[in-house]
């Protein structure tokens, strides 16, 4: 059986910042669509828009870019001179399918990419330990957004083709840094750096051998919710602040363990795992918070729970501690994300 988009992103438990709502909409109102009826069938308020430390869900933000797709027929939001019509990722996932090779199948997906896309042409370059995917742009005035959805794209169908998460080495992006860069490093590691004069997605030579193994047959279920959960599936895996939010997502937050406890399950001390965070970016805290804060959103946006019963699971005994919580980690109240989310 075909399973829905809500299972198949079930199983993310991310969050979206706004700023990339932004990104999206951005397009269509360049060319005139109000956004509006689209965002509310999405179950994105208006209000959220002005909140800049917003998230959505997955689900949310896979309604709205088919949702844009549709009105546009554009699967890049008008980022580009030249429209990538409806359907076009998916005539790119049928013509990859038979390649030999993860190489095989970047070269070719690029090439749709070269014939659909007018500014920006990328391009594969293989080198003895690494290989990158380099962006060549025909005029300065392309969006970081346009360079951060065509490498997003090609991640994560890198990814699905060889059913392996691909390692990234590092990223250079051309334009300069947003107030949302951070959420980049999230996408495409910790070592990705803004205002490089060109975008270069930079990863191991070695995967480009690795073999496809994805089926026709498995390509439905993959369509449903691709591209958008991209922005939540292949996120960093590798990097240790992934690893421990997996290893949290097992248990209940009454039940994490302790920082000492937490190194442990790494065979670490505390003070190389604290270091390693560190060199990330992050905190252990701060591992904890996000997850409180992507579990909280997913449960106010199913529309279940009561707001008591949202705090309560994600481990807090006070509704009010949650409140001030979540107000801190999205700049609105918890009761303003409840409400059913649209299906796709």
């Amino acid at each position: 059986m075909t399973s829905s988009i809500n299972e198949q992103l079930d199983g993310t438990r991310g969050s979206i910042s706004i700023h990339f709502v932004h990104d999206a909409i951005a397009g269509a109102r360049k060319h005139g669509i109000d956004p509006a009826p689209m965002l509310a069938a999405a179950g994105i308020p208006p209000e959220r828009l002005d909140a800049p430390r917003a998230r959505v869900s997955p689900r949310q933000y896979a309604t709205l870019w088919r949702l844009l797709a549709d009105h546009m027929d554009d699967e890049f939001f008008g980022l580009d001179s030249h429209p990538m019509r409806r359907g076009s990722f998916r005539l790119m996932c049928h013509s990859v399918l038979t390649c030999r090779n993860l190489e095989h199948a970047m070269r070719r997906a690029l090439q749709v990419f070269a014939m659909v896309l007018d500014d920006t042409r990328p391009e594969l370059v293989r080198m003895e330990e690494c290989a990158a995917v380099v962006l060549h742009d025909r005029h300065p005035e392309v969006p970081l957004f346009a360079h951060g959805t065509l490498l997003t794209i090609l991640q994560g169908l890198a990814c699905w083709l060889t059913d392996r998460r691909i390692v990234l080495i590092g990223a250079d992006l051309a334009q300069p840094e947003p107030v949302h860069g951070d959420e980049y490093r999230v996408l495409f590691g910790h070592e990705t750096r803004f205002g490089q004069g060109q975008t270069v997605l930079r990863f191991d030579a070695g995967a480009l051998n690795l073999p496809v193994v994805r089926r026709p047959e498995q390509l439905r279920d993959f369509l449903i919710a691709a591209p958008a959960n991209f922005l939540v599936r292949y996120r960093n895996p590798d990097s240790l602040a992934a690893q421990i939010r997996r290893v949290l997502r097992r248990s209940d937050p009454a039940d994490w363990p302790d920082f000492e406890a937490l190194a442990g399950r790494f065979n670490a001390s505390s003070s190389t795992v604290r270091r390693r965070l560190e060199d990330e970016g992050q905190s252990y805290r701060e591992i904890k918070d996000a997850l409180r804060r992507d579990m909280a959103i997913e449960l106010l946006g199913e529309g279940k729970a009561t707001v008591l019963e949202v705090a309560q699971r994600i481990g807090f005994a006070e509704a009010s501690a949650f409140h001030r919580a979540f107000r801190k980690w999205t700049g609105a109240s918890p009761a303003s994300y409840r409400g059913r989310e649209e299906n796709v």
